[in-house]
């Protein structure tokens, strides 16, 4: 067993990388609709038990209840393993499930250089169709960090969905692709006028329409990636649009391109962009935006590259300019911008609703820096600058209207009066899962913590002894977290580290330590969410999909 240290050492944070409903008028009104229930936002046209998006909701909370999921299984043996089947060589989009079909992004395992999105039958992993485009060029450190394949997680509602490409597009597609005997349009020009005699119709997917946000709007996505994935508020589409820093991060080459784009999820046509971030983003936008409904308003609200959070009406625009509600600085004022130090760092999970409030927490790309990281929960009722603080005559003063209801950076569990490494928290690719009041947020350090929702109180930490790149997990009474060495950590749902976790033996010269219930090989990296829908768990690994659901002969 790798002791503490030497995990540490290991761990590859150069690699951490990898989620207005319109009718025109002089305002843009509620399409006609009922608001979907502002506790638990559904898709439309999408079965129950299904997990139509990142999150499986607009409110991005990780969480599937009353299901029964195994907490063993063994790839190699076969045991509870329902199916498995092949991606490419790198994948990055975590699954969605809609209709008897899975959804997954990934590349097309080296061979020629394009993006993947697969369409997969839901009973038993039959490739049914994939959209792929050329993969655009990436830099070095893009390639040194073996990121690769479409990241970006689409969204379903009835037959259609919607995604966006490294190549700065937004792609809707019909669910059904060619085999409905329809080239649905307006988009009908899908094979390639090179293509070879091999073309197969029945195995592509079928576009309905596209955007192209390069061309149309300028964005300029750094080192080519898109990870948002898109979500709906009636028959709007938001999405972050992946404006990013130059490849050698010195300047912001588009600083007017949109950072946050709403479009009519049936015609593409868009309805308001806003740059709000503009020359400030730091790195890279890869956060996904969520919706919930608050004192009776919905709002839409994003992660920006500047290390803000902003909300927008979900349901109206003002003379095709969107409504800003309120923004929120989650870096602690007086952070440096630009040293190597200390410098301000985005937003790039996605922000959770839950119960009534919003969490999000920072984090970086793969720039190999091991940076401090913040976790926030704010109060989504109030207006204007709602930061913690303020810059007034570069002097910083409290805020009177500051939303913040709780703070998590560290806590000095042991009372010696250090802040050890177990005891901070770190910058994070994947946000927060909330359930009976117990919050769990997996950082890129590979330290899980757990904490109160509601007062943001420690419960506790535990290693992973590795880092992880993706949001956990909660089923039922566990949690599940994928790492990048390649195994499944399983802890329990509970405020008791006695019972979330295990004690191990370690070898004379180093302490005793608490690691997950059980962890389960999967043999390649997991850079993908883990999800549940309708029964079976869904693990994306480097280059495989499995199925993961209680063998039936054994009940």
């Amino acid at each position: 067993m790798q002791t503490p240290e030497c995990a540490r050492a290991i761990r590859l944070p150069a690699c951490i990388f990898c989620t207005a409903a319109a009718l025109w008028g002089s305002w843009l009104v509620l399409v006609g609709i009922a608001q979907p229930p502002p506790d638990r936002p559904v898709n439309r046209g999408v079965r129950k038990g299904d997990w139509p998006q990142l999150g499986g909701t607009p409110h991005r909370n990780n969480v599937a209840d009353k299901q029964t999921i195994p907490t063993e299984w063994d790839i190699k043996t076969g045991q509870n393993i329902k199916w498995s089947a092949p991606l490419g060589s790198q994948t990055y989009g975590s699954p969605v499930v809609a209709n008897g079909h899975i959804y997954v992004g990934t590349n097309n395992g080296g061979r020629v250089g394009r993006d993947v999105l697969l369409c997969l039958r839901e009973s038993d992993g039959t490739l049914l169709w994939q959209y792929s485009c050329p993969t655009p060029p990436r830099s070095r450190e893009i390639h040194l960090c073996q990121i690769g394949g479409l990241c970006s997680s689409p969204v379903v509602e009835g037959d259609r969905l919607w995604f966006v490409t490294n190549r700065a597009e937004v792609i809707c597609l019909d669910t059904e692709g060619f085999r409905d005997g329809e080239n649905d349009g307006p988009f009908v020009s899908e094979k390639p006028a090179d293509a070879a005699d091999l073309w197969d119709e029945q195995h592509e997917a079928d576009v309905v329409w596209s955007f192209d946000m390069l061309k149309e709007l300028n964005v300029q996505q750094h080192n080519q990636l898109a990870i948002c994935s898109p979500t709906i508020w009636g028959d709007v589409l938001f999405i972050c649009t992946c404006n990013g820093v130059s490849e050698n991060h010195k300047k912001v080459p588009a600083p007017d391109a949109p950072s946050f784009l709403a479009m009519d999820k049936n015609s593409g046509k868009v309805l308001w962009t806003d740059n709000s971030p503009g020359e400030n983003i730091m790195y890279v936008q890869w956060s996904s935006p969520a919706i919930g409904v608050f004192d009776g308003v919905p709002q839409v609200i994003f992660g920006g590259g500047d290390g803000w959070l902003y909300s927008f009406r979900a349901d109206r625009s003002e003379d095709g300019r969107p409504i800003l509600l309120w923004k929120f600085d989650a870096n602690p004022k007086g952070t440096i911008d630009r040293p190597k130090g200390g410098r301000r760092i985005p937003i790039l999970a996605a922000p959770v609703i839950h119960d009534g409030l919003v969490y999000a927490a920072l984090g970086h790309g793969p720039e190999g820096v091991e940076r401090p990281g913040h976790l926030w929960c704010v109060d989504p009722t109030k207006h204007g600058d709602v930061s913690a603080e303020l810059v007034v005559d570069e002097v910083v003063v409290p805020n009177p209207q500051s939303a913040v209801v709780w703070h998590y950076s560290a806590h000095d569990q042991n009372g010696n009066g250090k802040l050890e490494f177990d005891e901070t928290m770190h910058c994070t690719l994947g946000g927060p899962a909330i359930k009976n009041g117990l919050l769990f947020i997996a950082d890129a350090s590979g330290l899980i913590h757990c904490l109160d929702a509601r007062s943001g109180k420690q419960h506790w930490t535990c290693d992973l002894l590795c880092s992880t790149t993706s949001t956990q997990l909660i089923v039922d009474d566990r949690v599940y977290v994928a790492d990048t060495d390649g195994a499944i950590a399983i802890l329990s749902l509970s405020a008791d580290l006695s019972k979330s976790t295990k004690m191990v033996n370690q070898e004379d010269q180093f302490p005793d330590i608490r690691v997950p219930l059980r962890k389960i090989d999967m043999e390649l990296p997991m850079h993908t969410t883990p999800i549940a829908a309708n029964g079976v768990l869904y693990i994306a690994t480097d280059n495989r999909l499995f199925a993961i659901a209680p063998d039936p002969q054994k009940k």
